[in-house]
């Protein structure tokens, strides 16, 4: 059986431009596909959490090829004892595993919040970054400040179709929507990151 990246190790790592164009090579096998089957495997991957009723399929899926790419980096863009797919959804099989984990172990919240330190402390780092999201996408192409703020828009149906509003705009299509708003993400991570480190 494959060996799938551990859930805590190296939990500063963040998903760079080169770590995401490895991963897009590795998935397309030499087939050129030019990203197509990461569209692919990551619409199967939110499909596969969606049935297990998980909360944030989307995210879960995001978080699925994250992991692969950190593997794929540790390998030096070598996992060969399974085929893409298959690594891809032994990985997810962890991540729903710990996501169950993460839900069995979530403790209600205090009933006096207004006087919980931890609660301000939390309310505090959400303000942070939020005021560092704002500033990062201010710092994006306006036509890749709206392609994002786009792509993640309303839930399910809605976002489907706010997508395709976008990719006809652009003239573009809609796996070359995904994969942009991949690219855009990854700069919005590491612009948010060095922002709070910036503030601390």
């Amino acid at each position: 059986m494959a060996n799938l990246p551990e859930p805590d190790r190296k939990s500063k790592w963040v998903l760079s431009q080169n770590a995401f164009q490895r991963l897009l090579d590795w998935l397309d096998e030499n087939s050129e596909s030019r990203g197509q089957r990461y569209v692919v495997i990551r619409r199967r991957l939110v499909q596969y959490f969606d049935r297990k009723n998980c909360s944030s399929p989307h995210e879960l899926a995001d978080e699925t090829l994250n992991r692969v790419a950190r593997r794929l980096e540790e390998e030096e863009g070598e996992i060969t004892d399974s085929t893409p797919s298959q690594f891809c959804f032994n990985t997810a099989r962890y991540i729903f595993l710990e996501s169950l984990r993460r839900k069995e172990h979530h403790e209600p919240l205090p009933d006096d919040l207004a006087n919980s330190p931890q609660f301000l402390e939390e309310g505090e780092w959400e303000q942070l970054r939020s005021n560092c999201l704002e500033k990062c996408l201010q710092t994006l192409d306006p036509e890749d400040r709206i392609v994002i703020l786009g792509y993640y828009q309303g839930e399910r149906r809605m976002r489907i179709e706010t997508r395709k509003l976008i990719a006809a705009k652009l003239g573009v299509s809609m796996n070359a929507i995904t994969i942009r708003a991949c690219r855009i993400r990854i700069k919005l991570e590491l612009c948010i990151r060095k922002c709070l480190n910036d503030d601390k």
